[in-house]
């Protein structure tokens, strides 16, 4: 009899968990409000159950009798998850853990009290309360609990914070924002997975953004680094000391941080989940051989993951932004070290883009050669 598993989730972004499940003979059961989404048609079975109802969800899970639940890219899904995992005895993160890595003010007093190199923050309830004079500037105002650059903003004008403040509420599912110091520097991730509370990191991975004000991704490359670089060791110790901090036990994670002007490390946040972006999807895979997706069904099943890295690659993908995107495509096509992995709407969106669930189509490419990948990559798209 195939194993059953409870996936919170129908979006896109929830496509390849359900297809490389059914891959390997497992049957999906997929839960979302319905909304004509990928996932409704893709899985063995949908129910019509927004990824919020965990009591509804729990109750239908009980009912099928289901082995393991998970979901990925997706902070919410994940209360909904561990909240499942935990009532039925399934394998999981505890819920105090979960509403830690879910919760952008919790998670900064959690890396506080352990000493993780986290920056200065303030949680904002009510905006009327706040003196724009009191705050050093530029800082970043975000939401308390929104992942994908939703409601971010980089403010350097006190007479502008209280707007971005209010905005930043609106996107948050609690009312709730943060003020936080800014950092400078380039942006990383590093993605991994975690079985008995052990962590195996398997790539560092680099971010590139529209910049200030609203740090939109625009594409990510993996590896961040050539082998062998000194900075690699003290990110792996970082992130091994803050996932140990956060109480994370199972399952992929996904943590955000940058290196400064200083060359010091500053960690932004933690998932504990899989990155979106195609990141653990798609690149992880790529670029390492190891077949992330998987790892993260077969930990959801109570069994450890294979998270042996195989392969030594350097892959990327790119957004399209403006037509100098759609040109560099045409410039890959051209470059025979380089294999175009896959194309999806290629074409200018039609509408501002205001932070990365409103962006258009992209490209992935891979090569066994990293200056290519990091070329095409980087180039300007003004």
């Amino acid at each position: 009899m195939s194993k059953k598993l409870a996936i919170i989730g129908a979006s896109y972004l929830q496509l390849p968990l359900i297809l490389r499940a059914k891959e390997m003979g497992i049957e999906t059961h997929v839960f979302a409000w319905k909304a004509n989404d990928v996932g409704e048609t893709a899985a063995d079975f949908f129910y019509p159950i927004s990824i919020i109802e965990r009591d509804n969800i729990l109750s239908k899970c009980q009912e099928i009798g289901i082995d393991g639940i998970c979901s990925i890219a997706s902070d919410t899904a994940m209360l909904t998850v561990n909240y499942v995992a935990e009532k039925m005895g399934l394998t999981g993160n505890s819920m105090a853990t979960t509403e830690v890595s879910t919760n952008k003010h919790l998670m900064r007093e959690c890396f506080k009290e352990h000493g993780d190199p986290s920056p200065f923050s303030i949680e904002v309830i009510n905006a009327d309360l706040i003196d724009p004079a009191s705050f050093e500037y530029p800082v970043i105002v975000k939401p308390e609990d929104r992942s994908g650059s939703r409601g971010i903003t980089k403010v350097q004008d006190p007479a502008l914070l209280l707007d971005a403040i209010k905005n930043a509420q609106e996107q948050s599912f609690n009312g709730r924002a943060l003020v936080e110091e800014f950092v400078d520097g380039d942006e990383f991730s590093v993605e991994s997975i975690s079985w008995k509370g052990v962590h195996k990191i398997l790539t560092i991975t680099k971010k590139y953004t529209t910049g200030s004000p609203n740090f939109i991704e625009t594409a990510h490359l993996e590896p961040a680094f050539e082998a062998g670089n000194e900075i690699i060791p003290k990110v792996y110790d970082m992130v091994q000391h803050a996932l140990n901090s956060l109480g994370i036990q199972y399952g992929a994670s996904h943590t955000e941080f940058k290196i400064n002007s200083k060359g010091e490390l500053r960690l932004i946040e933690i998932g504990g989940r899989m990155g979106g972006d195609c990141i653990g999807s798609a690149l992880v895979k790529l670029s390492t051989g190891v077949d992330f997706v998987k790892a993260v069904i077969d930990v959801a099943l109570g069994q450890k993951p294979d998270s042996e890295i195989t392969a030594h690659n350097t892959a990327a993908i790119r957004y399209v932004f403006t037509k100098k995107d759609i040109d560099v495509l045409e410039s890959i096509k051209q470059d025979n070290r380089i294999e175009i992995i896959e194309e999806n709407r290629i074409e200018l969106p039609d509408h501002d883009v205001v932070d990365s669930s409103t962006r258009s189509g992209y490209f992935i490419f891979r090569s066994t050669e990293r200056e290519p990948v990091v070329h095409f990559v980087s180039l300007p798209r003004d």
